[in-house]
């Protein structure tokens, strides 16, 4: 059943509007949603009939259970939803019945805002840029693999076909489920823009519109599970794991970013160089200068790292192009309206609304304090020499997650992005990651080894 319900013009849903459409559309459970700090998405699900505690905010949660959030001793916490993210689920519709969900901010007992609550933290950001008149819009292109499932339902890594970048069916096998993907979204107002086979085998790209931070992380939250979702259903296993098979190109999210200004894009100048104004470059100046800083909440698995390599299309070197995709940061050719820097590095596994968190801050250090970005490169930068690379001073992103971590340490810029909170318990999450994963014996090393010694 398609459901077509956004409020019209910007106008916000009311109680009597979702107590409508709770009843109009038979809805059975409301799935009150979050992220934990690693970004995947939780929920708790109430019956229907307790809609008035719900909007009245006076559903609690555990939140010592929950990753990042509390201790045992401070555990009680509120979901309080957002009325305008109110959405049926299309692919939990059964026998008439559906379920909805409403994404939630989580508060503390005495009705604050969670520190520790990404979603909370990113509308604090958004404040902060708001005083000095700015808005950030971000357009982001996720990636995602789809594998085939053994006669047990386990999970492999065998594509579901052998299909390149833009090929047709019957080379592409995913056609089908992209069609799925991209109806399931529209139903949930997103306006998708394209969709396509990647350059790796079962590798795919669904692309929908930009819009302000808030709104494009919970679009993210939401595109993984529908994503996933509707895969399960063709009997597939949807992946946004960065590099899951070695020797083929991983799975990037590329940010296109721009800031806004009393309804006007503040990164195009028809009269500067390139058409593109002293926010635009100091915005890129800024990036260039936090973006190691930041690089662990933009890739934040240990396995992130093994996309960041040479020769797969991923960007390695700090840099800024016009055009150039060897370089980190590129400025697609339209201007006007369209005025945008694509960021390259960030990749799918990150959490949303800390990554566009720590982007608008380094954009907005940018612009305070006015960082001039180096002159453009132009030239293939995988093909530079590293001397050469050295001569035109061009560094490259951290090489693992342990490398990213350091600079986050050093930084204040993610402490001015994410506050103490969110800091520690990442950074305390992700030390153990590292430490497990230094520590495990591998298939590789078994491999390469055990025999030979």
């Amino acid at each position: 059943m398609e459901f077509q319900h956004q409020p019209l013009n910007g106008a916000s849903y009311t109680d009597a509007d979702i107590k409508r459409l709770i009843t109009e559309y038979n809805v059975q459970f409301i799935k009150l949603q979050f992220v934990d700090i690693n970004g995947q998405v939780k929920n708790m699900a109430i019956p229907s009939e307790h809609i008035d505690r719900i909007l009245n905010n006076e559903i609690m949660l555990d939140g010592s259970s929950i990753k990042g959030f509390r201790n045992i001793e401070t555990s009680d916490m509120f979901f309080y939803p957002d009325k305008n993210t109110f959405q049926i689920l299309p692919w939990q519709e059964h026998d008439g019945k559906n379920s909805a969900r409403l994404i939630c901010d989580i508060h503390n007992s005495d009705g604050t805002p969670f520190e520790g609550c990404p979603r909370c933290n990113l509308k604090r950001l958004m404040a902060e840029a708001k005083k000095l008149g700015f808005s950030m819009n971000v357009g982001p292109e996720a990636e995602f693999f789809l594998f085939e499932k053994d006669e047990e339902g386990h999970i492999t890594t065998r594509t579901h076909d052998r299909a390149g970048y833009y090929d047709v069916g019957p080379d592409d096998l995913g056609e089908s489920v992209r069609a799925d993907i991209v109806s399931t979204l529209q139903e949930m107002d997103f306006d998708i823009e394209a969709s396509h086979h990647e350059v790796a085998d079962g590798q795919h790209e669904v692309d929908f519109k930009y819009s302000d931070i808030l709104t494009t992380a919970d679009n993210v939250a939401t595109f993984r599970v529908a994503v996933k979702a509707v895969a399960a259903q063709y009997g597939l296993h949807a992946t946004f794991m960065p590099k899951p098979v070695y020797g083929i190109n991983g799975s990037g999210m590329h940010c296109n970013i721009s800031l806004f200004k009393d309804g006007k894009n503040a990164f195009y100048d028809e009269k500067a160089e390139y058409q593109l104004s002293d926010t635009a470059k100091y915005s890129i100046g800024g990036m260039l200068k936090h973006i190691k800083s930041i690089t662990a909440i933009l890739n934040p698995t240990v396995n992130s790292y093994k996309r960041l390599v040479p020769g797969y299309e991923a960007p390695v070197y700090m840099a800024w192009s016009l055009a150039n995709r060897s370089a980190l940061l590129r400025v697609p050719a339209k201007r006007g309206m369209s005025t945008r820097v694509e960021l390259r590095s960030p990749d799918p596994s990150c959490n949303p609304y800390l990554a566009f968190a720590t982007i608008l801050a380094a954009c907005l250090d940018g612009v305070r304090n006015k960082i001039e970005p180096p002159k453009p490169v132009e030239a293939n930068i995988y093909k530079l020499s590293d001397k050469e690379r050295k001569k035109m001073r061009i560094e490259s992103l951290p090489g693992s997650l342990k490398e990213a971590l350091y600079y986050m340490d050093k930084s204040l810029i993610a402490k001015t992005a994410l506050g103490s909170h969110i800091v520690d318990e990442f950074m305390t999450a992700k030390e153990i990651e590292w430490d497990a994963f230094r520590t495990y014996v591998s298939q590789w090393e078994i491999d390469r080894y055990l025999a030979r010694y």
